[in-house]
């Protein structure tokens, strides 16, 4: 159905604009547009149609006036009080202000009952004037031909927005009246027919011209007015979009983020600093992957609501995975924030529900009073306070204070530093002898790096291995100590091992076997000459692909030992699953032999657990006879610590080979 079909369809009124509808955009989408079109137009009827009828009152009541004294009291009377009372009737009803309360099922009524109802009004007028015009001489006759004429413009101008009611209105006067006009041998009664039905036809045009511009304006409008909602809704969603987190309905990062900008400005203008909270979950990997991520997802969400019935909480985002962002009352002194922190830690340590699955997880908070820097320095100090917080146990509070500002700004250095440096010129090597006491020889080099930021205070891996990570150096730093160590200590050629420690993201780095694979084939070393030392925190992430690492390791010849074993997180069974050649007992235990029986336990369990597997066991950290004499009792045989030699370069410790032994007697 085309445009010019629609719109002539819309000049029947609004039950010909709903069949339109309906016929070219279907049911339920006609109805609303129906619906919205209804009301508009019948509130330019209500500004049309009381004027109107108040013309045809104060006609009536004009028309009665004259010919009071020509016809019979009841024919002059029938017009003012029938036909105006009528008009006042309807001239009340379609009121603007009562047009606009009215439910639209009564204004779908009254708009399909005016093409009826007014015409029937202008026949019974126009019957009216008829029977005054009977007693009329010519000059009567005349002023009822002009106030009908008036009358029947008016009526057509009125209702120009309901054609089909005009044209109707048109017919029921023009035509019995033009009659009776002819018919009364007036001396202008063809002029006067004349003219009333030109002018009417015209009029009719006319309207109709303006009732489609108005049909069109008004559909034009209604379009306009729909691009606009779904605009406003688009805008809308889109703020959501990049505002609001859709998993937890937290603030985004970017969101969080710029609260705290606000924090930060509200503070610069006088007002009270808020306190900036970061928490991280303790226990949500171990979820996601025992129960998947669903479950994960049921946590995240459950999490940030209880984040969001706490109180003081300004508002909470997720920064990403598991961690929270929290802008907390800047009104609460540190007892009190601490007291709500705490609180806030209880609450994360509920139950979630999953299913018919319990799971059970806390939450570390570290705090940070937000101060006249940017949003990422108070995230980089609430971030610190959160990683202390992490150190300690699951769900402690930790606040950034004072001492940990000076601390975060030295590390903050020698980051800088160790980022700037050259490693090739700032690391060195030294090397420690591994003893074996049953045979009184030494049978291998662990190869130690050391890292300078000034050429002359060297620190050790504890000290700087976590400025590696930081900058994202430990690749290139694994590579640089396995090649120096390859050339500086060739001890496979003396018959000894070389050990060399990876850190953990080497070891979890994929296409990390292949490049050290060539650097030994480089060098000219077997690779079973070569051990690889892993500490237990490269397992803990995903085990699983650690012990795929660990198997891409041994396939290309290398000897892989766990290292620091016994200070965390591995336990006796789940070393048998592991492709393992050695096991290096903790320090912490080495020192504990001669005074604790729990230790002396431990170690002999390691020993014999080794024992049944067929690998080897290496004491570190023996310090003195004591300590050695005790790890022989209970089976040791490997050992290493400053009892047996200091870490030295590797031209000393090659140099002192020939003929060294050593025995615990």
């Amino acid at each position: 159905m085309g445009k010019s079909h629609l719109t002539a369809a819309l000049l029947t009124g609004p039950k010909g604009l709903g069949a339109a509808l309906r016929r070219r955009f279907g049911g339920h989408w006609a109805q609303r547009k129906g619906d919205s079109f209804t009301k508009t137009y019948a509130k330019n009827l209500s500004h049309r149609l009381p004027l109107l009828y108040l013309v045809v009152v104060f006609n009536c009541v004009l028309v009665a006036s004259r010919f009071q004294t020509l016809v019979p009291p009841w024919l002059s009377l029938f017009g003012p009080v029938v036909v105006g009372s009528f008009a006042i009737w309807r001239a009340y009803h379609w009121l603007p202000r009562r047009v606009d309360s009215r439910p639209l099922p009564i204004l779908r009524r009254d708009l399909q009952m005016m093409s009826s109802l007014g015409a029937s009004f202008a026949f019974l007028m126009a019957v009216w004037v008829m029977g005054l015009s009977a007693y009329a001489d010519a000059t009567a006759q005349s002023f009822i031909h002009y106030i009908v004429a008036v009358t029947l413009f008016s009526g057509v101008l009125g209702l120009g927005h309901t054609p089909l009611t005009a044209r109707r209105m048109a017919v029921v006067v023009a035509l019995p009246t033009s009659v009776q006009t002819l018919l009364s041998g007036h001396p202008n009664a063809l002029g006067v027919v004349l003219v009333q039905t030109v002018v009417t036809a015209l009029l009719l045009l006319i309207t109709n011209g303006h009732h489609r511009d108005f049909v069109k304006l008004e559909l034009s409008r209604q379009r306009l007015v729909r691009r606009e909602r779904k605009a406003a809704l688009l805008a809308q969603d889109n703020m959501l979009q990049a505002t609001v987190d859709p998993l937890t309905g937290a603030l985004n990062r970017r969101a969080i983020l710029a609260r705290l900008d606000a924090e930060l400005a509200g503070k610069h203008t006088g007002t009270a600093a808020a306190w900036l909270a970061l928490i991280d979950l303790d226990g949500f990997k171990h979820i996601n992957d025992t129960y998947g991520h669903a479950a994960g997802d049921t946590v995240l969400a459950a999490i940030a609501a209880r984040l969001a019935s706490v109180p003081r909480v300004r508002c909470f985002g997720r920064l990403g995975g598991d961690e929270f962002a929290v802008v907390l009352d800047a009104a609460l002194d540190e007892a009190a924030m601490r007291a709500l922190a705490n609180d806030l830690s209880d609450a994360l340590r509920a139950p979630v529900l999953h299913g018919s699955v319990v799971l059970r997880l806390s939450g570390s908070i570290g705090v940070h009073r937000v101060a006249g820097r940017s949003a990422s320095d108070c995230l980089e100090r609430a971030d610190a306070a959160l990683y202390k917080a992490k150190e300690q146990s699951d769900g402690t509070v930790v606040v950034f204070s004072p001492d940990d500002e000076t601390e975060l700004l030295q590390r903050g250095a020698i980051t800088r530093q160790f980022n700037d440096s050259d490693l090739e010129q700032r690391i060195r090597l030294v090397y420690q002898p591994i003893v074996n006491l049953g045979g009184n020889s030494i049978t291998g080099f662990e190869a130690f790096a050391r890292w300078s930021p000034d050429g002359q205070n060297w620190l050790t891996p504890g000290q700087f291995m976590s400025l590696a990570v930081a900058t994202g150096r430990t690749g290139e730093m694994t590579r640089m100590v396995m090649a120096r160590a390859l050339s500086e200590c060739r001890a496979w050629e003396q018959g000894r091992t070389l050990s060399i420690n990876l850190a953990p993201r080497d070891v979890m780095r994929a296409g990390t076997p292949d490049v050290l694979a060539r650097l030994a084939e480089d060098a000219g070393a077997p690779p079973q000459a070569i051990i690889l030392e892993v500490t237990e925190r490269a397992l803990i992430d995903d085990p699983k692909r650690a012990e795929a690492q660990l198997k891409a390791f041994r396939a290309r010849g290398f000897r892989i030992a766990l290292d620091d074993f016994g200070a965390g997180w591995s336990s006796l069974s789940q070393v048998h699953s592991l492709p393992l050649d050695m096991i290096k007992i903790d320090q912490a235990l080495s020192r504990a032999l001669s005074s604790d029986p729990g230790a002396r336990a431990l170690v002999s369990s390691i020993v014999s657990l080794a024992w049944q597997l067929g690998i080897d066991c290496t004491l570190e950290g023996v310090e003195d006879e004591v300590q050695a004499e005790t790890a022989r009792s209970l089976g040791v045989r490997l050992m290493q610590g400053y009892h047996f030699g200091h870490p030295t370069p590797a031209a000393e410790v090659m140099a002192g080979l020939a003929g060294v032994k050593y025995s615990a007697a």
